[in-house]
């Protein structure tokens, strides 16, 4: 007997293991069972309407969870510190349904018609679809109006946060900063100005959740869920100044209507960086309700986009591609009577006029067409062509927009002399405004050719940082012809059609040209239909800014002298005192 009850007490002994598993195992499963059932609790009561709203798809389902938009700040000089949104996001809620749990779709649809401004009829039509567990009503709506809806207590209307974009400073840039709308699939992105440009970086990564449902659609809560969040899209800072963007603006909106002319542009640059300082056009747009523009063609900055035949504001390049070559100095003449025959076509001085023995500096003062063909025949069309590309003419600028025009100097690789004499001067050749502006800039910068740029910082959502650097393109002409363009500019304002740009106690350098407009209709130019230009920098020993001002078929006057040139001074006057430069001469009553 002891032998036995010996025996049955070792067997007992050595089989509590497996009992202390068996107590192990029902304790996990207990565990287990609990968690599954909070697990329902959630799926079933916390997140049902979440859940709901993202139900589609069969075994996996993929939900785009959307990030924050990156904002677009401007500054002031005043203080570099503080920043001002020009595009922003604002939280506002998307109001739906679910029609399967609408009691009354027709008493529904009357008390959220006039709060959601859809017609009644359409609301019924939408709430009153079968089998379906989500169904949007309406975008963008306040907490005010949803705050009425739900004190209504309506079956099956829910609710989900989302942003919309938004433009605070309005009438200072819908070219800049485009706008962010619908595309042809119905998906929303930026579109043109930087918003288009830098879509993907100011989007962000979208994140998903991911998660295992039984044939029936329905969910498998122990298959769990796997969440990726979204990254939010990038701040961009941008080198506009808020103060000098406005004052520009207003100044350009005023000239317009003063001179009933169809638009106009003003572009201000740091010509030693290339820094887009304000960047206008008249008529602009604004992007917060982009969708009551009639004519798309309207969202494309002609700025960067509307390329044009210049006109005598390309002269100095002529010029200055001469004196690069050794070709001619300021004070080479030629005799001026009034005309050039070429190849069977009669050019003519602008004023119709004959001025005798003149010099390359009183080419630019006068503004003489053949004084501009008498310098580009002396370099020839090969080399003179190769200037024009060295000071970025028929090549994009590579500034932060799309789309941007290259301009077209094609005509200077045809056959015969008079492609190279009417591009001497403006004619039958193509620029953008930004693209004149950085040749000039170049002439204000020792010759050296920078590329323009307007976004200073792009500020990741990880913290990184991406600062834009000053970038030089090329030296398009030595030191020495830089300094002696900007001399002869110089006397342009002093003595010649440029008077009215220049600004009392400053030297102000820079030149007029008045374009024709090519007929698209067939060949020759638009009768009694011109461009007034005006480019140039200030002050002339160390330029703070270059300008250029653009006004479009003026009615009250024809040339630049009395439209673009005038804006240019308002502007400059504004812009010496505002970068606090201090007089470089005693006031003598000019203005």
């Amino acid at each position: 007997m002891r032998m036995l009850v010996r025996r049955r007490a070792a067997k007992g002994s050595s089989g509590s293991a497996p009992f202390w598993r068996l107590a192990v195992l029902r304790s996990g499963l207990a565990l287990l069972a609990a968690a599954v059932v909070v697990r329902l609790v959630i799926i079933g009561i916390v997140d049902h309407d979440f859940y709901k709203a993202l139900a589609s798809g069969q075994h996996e389902l993929y939900t785009d969870l959307f990030p924050r938009r990156g904002q677009i700040f401007l500054r002031e000089r005043a203080d570099s510190s503080k920043e001002y949104p020009a595009a922003t996001n604002r939280d506002v809620w998307l109001v739906y349904a679910d029609p399967r749990q609408v009691t009354d779709p027709q008493s529904e649809a009357e008390a959220l018609a006039p709060l959601l401004n859809i017609l009644p009829e359409v609301l019924v039509q939408k709430l009153s679809i079968e089998d379906d567990p989500y169904e949007p009503l309406a975008h963008g709506v306040s907490d005010e109006i949803v705050g009425v809806i739900r004190a209504k207590d309506l079956s099956g209307i829910a609710f989900a946060p989302e942003t919309v974009r938004v433009y605070p400073e309005k009438g200072i840039g819908g070219h800049i900063l485009g706008f962010v709308g619908s595309d042809e699939s119905g998906a929303r992105r930026g579109r043109y100005g930087l918003e288009g440009a830098f879509d993907r970086e100011l989007a962000g990564s979208p994140g998903y959740l991911a998660a295992e449902r039984d044939p029936a659609g329905r969910w498998i809560p122990v298959a769990g869920r796997r969440f990726v969040p979204a990254t939010d899209g990038s701040d961009l800072v941008l080198t506009i100044d808020r103060t000098v963007q406005y004052i520009v603006c207003e100044k350009l909106k005023a000239s317009v209507s003063r001179h009933g002319a169809d638009a106009g542009t003003a572009i201000v640059m740091d010509p030693q960086t290339g820094a887009v300082m304000a960047m206008c056009s008249s008529p602009d747009f604004d992007p917060n309700v982009y969708n009551q523009v009639t004519d798309v063609s309207v969202f494309n900055n002609p700025a960067v986009f509307g390329q044009y035949e210049p006109g005598s504001v390309m002269k100095p390049i002529t010029i200055a591609a001469a004196i690069d070559q050794g070709a001619v100095t300021p004070a080479t003449t030629y005799e001026d009577t009034g005309s050039v025959e070429i190849a069977g076509f009669t050019i003519k001085n602008s004023d119709e006029e004959a001025h005798g023995t003149q010099t390359m500096t009183e080419v630019l003062e006068k503004s003489l067409n053949t004084g501009a063909i008498f310098a580009a025949q002396a370099v020839g069309k090969d080399v003179f062509r190769s200037y024009l590309e060295r000071f970025g003419l028929g090549i994009k600028t590579g500034i932060e927009f799309s789309p941007e025009s290259p301009g077209d100097i094609s005509s200077l690789k045809r056959r015969g002399e008079i492609y190279v004499a009417t591009a001497s001067f403006g004619q039958g050749v193509t620029a953008t405004p930004m693209q004149m502006l950085a040749a000039f800039a170049a002439l204000a910068n020792d010759g050296k050719l920078m590329r323009p740029y307007i976004v200073a910082e792009i500020r990741r959502s990880d913290g990184g940082l991406e600062k834009t650097e000053p970038r030089l393109v090329r030296q398009a002409i030595g030191e020495r012809t830089a300094t002696l363009l900007g001399g002869m500019l110089t006397n342009v304002v002093e003595n010649g059609h440029g008077k009215r740009a220049g600004v009392a106690g400053y030297y102000v350098a820079g030149k007029t040209g008045t374009a024709q407009v090519s007929n698209p209709n067939g060949p020759g130019y638009l009768e009694g239909v011109t461009i007034g230009t005006f480019i140039g920098f200030a002050p002339v020993a160390d330029p703070a800014f270059a300008m250029i001002v653009r006004i479009d078929h003026p009615r009250d006057v024809r040339f630049a002298e009395s439209t673009a040139a005038p804006l240019f001074g308002e502007i400059s006057a504004f812009l010496l005192q505002y970068l606090q430069i201090p007089p470089e001469r005693p006031i003598d009553g000019r203005s």
